[in-house]
């Protein structure tokens, strides 16, 4: 496809996205799920065709040399894709994103002020890897109401856009306009620097779900707002009143659960106090499970065929099988080190102190902060949500999972009675 074909169909995307959005913010909550169920539906009734898709996108990531991670983000077994269908139907069950009535409030002279949610419009999503992400990206802005531009990863390109057609096809049975879910059709990187450069005219905000590379390039080079974050580096803390067992469990699950997603631990911080006794059975306990532990000095010391950390495994985003591991005085060290090195996402500690789990809930600064539980609850679908777009670690706008709540904006409406001003 040259420039001019590639730009010409973007624009042509854009302009029945914009078309497509302004219809499905008219369409009424039963509409939005009906389409929703529909589209569920068709995910299990065309299962087949989806696993034979993804054992295409498999076959070849593995002769590409994608790692075991990437290719665990690629996988579409009958679980996930039961996880998919399930999902819509979860984000059809949760109340009416739009039209709540989110303030209101009289003012003295009469008039009458309400401020709604609303949709924020057409939304560019662009991702890698996961296909999964096309489900649940259209079913949340399905939901809340946005037309959705998709561009999935070259490495999911057959997976995904089998999900696409499912999706279309819920939506064409339901008689909601179809380009409110549009996917871009070609591998053509050319197509991202497009959309991050050339459809301002069209898109409201972008979300990008990927590498650190993508997400950089997303948030140096778009001209619209951007929903996401940059690292996931989640830490967690194993406080001096840590119950053993407990902590054995969090700090495994946190980290081995699953390595690919962005609420896997990349770092756990051990309280000095249990540094003989809990550090080496927790150590041992990862290392038994396939993971590589790197430590600290007195890590190293205190377990066997642990290795050395360095400076920059403070602050790397593994996304497989390996944790740094590192010694603290104590909670004001563990917070220091969170803040130093942390990347806003999700941090845990685990206490059975509770005014030391409230203070470390209170003076760390990240989207998610949990006492005694996993990270890997850092996901919209475990906060009630149905399936989350992504996890936000800004301060503007959204912020942790972003559901369809997250994806709308507001309007003021103002009542008044023949009002007019002095």
């Amino acid at each position: 496809m040259t420039n001019g074909d590639l730009a010409q169909s973007l624009a042509a995307m854009g302009k029945a996205a914009r078309a497509a959005a302004s219809n499905l913010a008219q369409a009424s909550l039963d509409q939005r799920v009906a389409a929703l169920r529909a589209s569920a539906a068709a995910i299990r009734a065309n299962r087949d065709l989806i696993t034979t898709a993804n054992r295409t996108d498999m076959q070849a990531g593995a002769e590409q040399g994608l790692s075991p991670a990437m290719l665990d983000r690629l996988l579409l077994d009958d679980e996930r894709i039961e996880e998919m269908a399930s999902g819509l139907e979860a984000i059809a069950g949760l109340p009416d994103p739009l039209s709540r009535v989110l303030a209101e409030w009289q003012r003295p002279n009469g008039l009458t002020i309400r401020r709604i949610a609303v949709p924020l419009g057409v939304i560019g999503i662009i991702y890698e890897s996961r296909p999964n992400v096309t489900a649940d990206a259209a079913g949340l802005c399905l939901m809340s109401g946005n037309a959705v531009i998709l561009r999935g990863g070259s490495e999911g390109f057959n997976s995904s856009h089998a999900i696409y057609d499912c999706m279309r096809e819920g939506l064409r049975s339901t008689g909601i306009d179809e380009n409110c879910v549009q996917m871009i059709g070609t591998r053509d990187r050319a197509a991202v620097g497009y959309l991050l450069s050339s459809m301002s005219e069209w898109l409201d905000v972008l979300v990008p779900r990927g590498g650190k590379s993508l997400i950089r390039r997303v948030q140096d080079e778009a001209r619209v707002p951007v929903i996401g974050h940059l690292d996931g580096i989640c830490h967690v803390y194993l406080h001096a009143d840590a119950e053993p067992e407990k902590a054995l469990a969090i700090a495994v699950n946190a980290k081995m659960r699953r390595t690919g997603i962005c609420g896997s631990a990349e770092t756990l911080l051990v309280d000095q106090a249990l540094a003989g006794t809990v550090l080496p059975d927790v150590c041992t306990a990862l290392q038994d499970a396939g993971c590589e532990v790197r430590g600290d000095a007195e890590v190293m010391s205190a377990v066997s065929e642990a290795t050395a950390a360095t400076e920059e495994d403070w602050s790397t985003e593994y996304l497989d099988a390996v944790i740094s591991v590192r010694v603290v005085a104590g909670i004001d060290e563990a917070v220091s080190h969170i803040a130093h090195y942390g990347s806003g996402h999700t941090e845990c500690i685990v206490t059975e102190d509770a005014a030391v789990a409230a203070d470390f809930l209170r003076r760390v600064d990240s989207a998610i902060v949990l006492h005694n539980a996993s990270t890997q609850f850092a996901d919209g679908g475990e906060f009630g949500m149905g399936a989350e777009i992504g996890i936000a670690t800004g301060r503007i706008h959204a912020r942790g999972p972003v559901g369809a709540e997250q994806l709308t904006s507001y309007k003021y409406v103002v009542l008044g009675d023949g009002h007019t001003r002095s």
